[in-house]
């Protein structure tokens, strides 16, 4: 029997990867000025505008999405006999994918002749969106939800997720570096080279002078790291041309890679900030630990 695919906006996946695989997607929200927002259409989303309007001082707060929340999605499908597996923002830089725990456990005792998997992506943006799109291949080759769980929970932890921001301030001011004495001293031209580790936690583990130099620190790690690089993930906060840039690089290489390239989401780009640029690519089984 085939299974229902559900994740969050922070997948960051496109409109025709959405409507073509039959995902369901739950929007997670943000503020500005009190006003709530949401973005389900990243192909329309107006990334230079957004980030610009952060870098000229708008301040953008963003939620959880509550247990509720989670039920008020999953359970039409359980009702429809369907059986659901879940792909989520990192827990370790927020706590939704608790709310989806508990949403999943007040389930299963009303549904028991249905099956709820979660998965902890460990990821944010394609970092998660990767992991969905397994998930899609996993059930196209007749795999069920079960054999397609552990898939994941074994693809997770190959998924390299490597950064860069023009200012700290961000992750500062949310709280979501988690070795943040690591990145004091970055002044005066040194950019921070951020990752997410194997807990699903941004660390900051370089300093590099010049954005030129630390976009090419971000292809190097490709280079060294890279794995059955079929498929490449990239997202920018308002900076396509340092994409573009950093596409240049991967292909001087590669040149027979896949490249999804996106504007990175609203929601954790409040955190990482205007400028920001990220390269998702598998890797080894240990590649989180480089």
């Amino acid at each position: 029997m085939s299974f229902k695919i559900i994740t969050d906006t922070t997948a960051n996946l496109t409109n025709a990867t959405v409507s073509q695989n039959d995902i369901t997607v739950i929007p997670f929200s943000y503020f500005i000025n009190d006003r709530e927002y949401t973005c389900t259409d990243i192909d329309s989303f107006d990334d230079t505008d957004y980030y610009t309007s952060i870098k000229n001082g708008t301040v953008v707060t963003t939620s959880q999405i509550n247990p509720q929340g989670y039920i008020d999605c999953f359970e039409p499908f359980l009702k429809d006999g369907k059986d659901i597996l879940f792909i989520g923002l990192s827990s370790g830089i927020s706590g939704s994918f608790a709310s989806a725990q508990v949403a999943a456990k007040t389930l299963k005792e009303e549904y028991p002749n249905r099956t709820v998997l979660l998965v902890d992506s460990l990821g944010a943006s394609l970092g998660e969106g990767l992991i969905v799109i397994k998930a899609i291949n996993c059930r196209k080759k007749g795999m069920d939800i079960f054999q397609t769980h552990e898939q994941l929970l074994k693809f997770r932890s190959r998924i390299y997720q490597v950064f860069i921001v023009d200012d700290l301030m961000h992750l500062r001011r949310t709280g979501r570096l988690s070795n943040i004495s690591a990145a004091i001293g970055y002044v005066l031209g040194i950019k921070p080279l951020l990752k997410g580790n194997s807990e699903g936690k941004i660390v900051a583990f370089g300093k590099i002078r010049g954005r030129k130099q630390v976009i090419k620190a971000l292809a190097e790690k490709f280079y060294a790291l890279a794995q059955n690089p079929k498929l490449v993930g990239i997202s920018y906060a308002g900076c396509k041309e340092d994409a573009e840039y950093l596409i240049s690089l991967l292909k001087e290489k590669f040149s027979g890679i896949e490249l999804m390239l996106v504007k990175h989401e609203p929601v954790t780009g409040s955190h990482i900030g205007p400028g920001a640029l990220a390269l998702y690519f598998e890797g080894g089984d240990t590649v989180r630990e480089f």
